[in-house]
């Protein structure tokens, strides 16, 4: 496997120092200067140290320099893309006015697309402030997206992992999981922003619940993730049918009545107070919709399509339908019987949303590419079938009573 990881290390170090050369952001392209040397450097430990810890020691070197270091780096430095200023904006508004929306937008960073519950992680900088070193690091909203990503990854791991009995099984997760973590596809996100790493974590802890047949805890999941962006909720009935097909009508309406009920009950009082806002900044400004328009300029065929004008712009949303529609048919003409189905079915539609949207960034792919490689890693499998238990073996006749004496 040395080729194998060698290979990886060497791409992971040629797409971060693509940033400085090619990213107009420059904590992006930081990142990338701190990242590319310790890709390299986890290269050379995979080749040079003994196969029982060169795993361990290059994912170890890989997560301090393209993670640990810029991270630690730029929030002491306070600098960050515009949706962490965002996020603690909102709680900063939540807990002085009662609203996580401002009434009036003049420019982009004014603008939040977020639900209300995104606010709560943004709360620990306005309890802790930056007064200091330590405050000004722990009460970054970055520490707290990366920290609910990992817990709910490693949550999704215990409930799909094959044995329940094998105590050495407590340390499997986390060299995958620093891993995981160390690649561009989420290292890079974490250090600069990280806001859809929640949503990645609450996504796969919500299909490892409903395979599992925990109804009441795979609702309130749902809810959370309903409740931190809208692109979580397609996760609902696919979760929801997931449960059904395994488990029953009860279950899945209890998950679906806890999942809606508790999305209503945070979302509908901040409609009441602020429904101009929120439909202009949570629905409108992602589409494309308004007079400002969303930062988020990745050349995918959807940003393409729109730049071609409103003829364009309809053609995006019209194929964005059509590749919902398109899933809603594969789920109910072939529901989910394992979380690697689910996860599946919510990566296609969600890959298919972020591609043709009129907006949308590289960045948001790492939603279905992580929903399609962690329940794979957690349940150590790769097709979607749930698995058959082996027959039990036959009891074998009693063998006759021999007479007394």
């Amino acid at each position: 496997m040395r080729s194998v990881q060698l290979l990886g290390c060497l791409v992971a170090a040629g797409w971060a120092a693509a940033f400085p050369l090619v990213s107009d952001l420059e904590n992006q392209r930081l990142w990338g200067l701190i990242a590319a040397p310790s890709y390299l450097l986890a290269g050379l430990l995979c080749l040079a140290l003994p196969r029982r810890v060169a795993s361990r020691a290059a994912a170890a070197a890989a997560l301090l320099g393209a993670v640990v270091a810029p991270l630690a780096l730029l929030a002491l430095t306070g600098r960050h893309q515009s949706e962490v200023m965002v996020v603690e904006r909102s709680a900063h508004l939540l807990l002085t006015t009662g609203d996580a929306y401002l009434p009036h937008t003049a420019v982009v960073t004014d603008y939040n697309p977020y639900l209300p519950a995104m606010s709560l992680f943004g709360m620990p900088r306005q309890l802790l402030g930056s007064s200091n070193a330590f405050t000004q690091v722990a009460g970054d909203a970055r520490i707290w997206f990366a920290l609910a990503f990992v817990v709910c990854l490693l949550a999704a791991w215990r409930l799909l992992r094959p044995s329940r009995r094998n105590t050495t099984d407590l340390r499997a997760p986390l060299l995958p999981l620093a891993v995981l973590t160390a690649s561009p596809l989420i290292a890079l996100a974490l250090v600069v922003g990280g806001v859809d790493l929640p949503l990645i974590g609450v996504c796969c802890l919500a299909m490892a619940l409903a395979d599992r047949d925990r109804p009441v805890g795979a609702g309130l999941v749902l809810a959370l993730a309903c409740t931190l962006k809208w692109t979580a909720w397609p996760a609902l009935p696919v979760a929801v049918l997931l449960i059904w097909h395994l488990y029953g009508r009860r279950p899945a309406a209890r998950a679906a009545l806890i999942s809606v009920g508790a999305s209503l009950a945070v979302i509908v009082p901040v409609w009441l107070r602020q429904s101009d806002a929120l439909r202009d900044q949570v629905v409108r400004f992602p589409l494309g919709l308004t007079a400002i328009r969303t930062p988020a300029g990745s050349p995918l065929p959807g940003k393409v399509l729109a730049g071609f004008g409103p003829t364009g712009h309809t053609i995006s949303l019209a194929l964005v339908t059509v590749g919902a529609v398109g899933v809603a048919i594969w789920l109910l003409a072939r529901p989910p019987v394992s979380a690697i189905g689910a996860a599946d079915l919510l990566a296609a539609g969600l890959t298919i949303a972020f591609i043709f949207a009129p907006a949308g960034r590289f960045g948001y792919l790492g939603l279905p590419a992580v929903l399609l490689i962690w329940p794979r890693l957690a349940a150590r499998r790769w097709n979607s079938r749930r698995p058959v238990p082996p027959p039990r073996a036959a009891a074998e006749p009693p063998l006759p009573a021999l007479p007394l004496g």
